[in-house]
């Protein structure tokens, strides 16, 4: 839980860089490439992702409207990148603008719960983390490049002089 607007803007800030690496690494072929039936595709995933933050938010009393009218997930890795920057920047903002650090401790109704503001923001960020590591596995089945967000991926190693650590 977050215990002041301070501490989210950090964190948030964080990955939101974290997040566009990821999306920065897909392709626009890779993003409708269906890897395994019945699942996402990296570019659904990815979708989700963006989508998830007017989806959750809203119901906290901010409203995060969606640019232009996408009912599915663009065929362009520029657009989602481009949309999940506007979507980000303008949660922060809004929270900015309309939230104290004693907004945090107000409950909302969220998915058949009461939480608090603050528990909502960190449910956000996880499930952001949560999808991010869907993608990577989606990415390396792809044959993409992986790279490295709270530490050097497979490839990395050697950009910080290391060897990779043995499996």
């Amino acid at each position: 839980m977050f215990y002041s607007i301070k501490d989210f803007k950090e964190l948030w800030e964080y990955e939101v860089q974290a997040t566009s690496k990821i999306f920065t690494a897909l392709t626009d072929s890779s993003l409708d490439k269906k890897l395994i039936e019945g699942h996402w595709t990296l570019g659904e995933t990815a979708w989700h992702i963006v989508m998830t933050i007017p989806e959750m938010m809203n119901k906290t009393g901010l409203s995060i409207e969606i640019p232009g009218l996408y009912k599915s997930s663009p065929k362009k890795t520029s657009e989602i990148i481009d949309i999940y920057h506007k979507l980000a920047g303008e949660l922060l903002k809004q929270i900015e603008e309309k939230w104290t650090n004693s907004t945090l401790e107000e409950e909302d109704d969220m998915y058949g719960e009461k939480w608090k503001k603050s528990h909502t923001l960190m449910v956000l960020i996880g499930h952001q983390t949560h999808h991010r590591g869907q993608m990577t596995v989606l990415m390396r089945l792809s044959g993409l490049q992986v790279p490295g967000v709270y530490g050097p991926s497979k490839e990395e190693w050697n950009k910080y002089g290391m060897e990779e650590p043995p499996v």
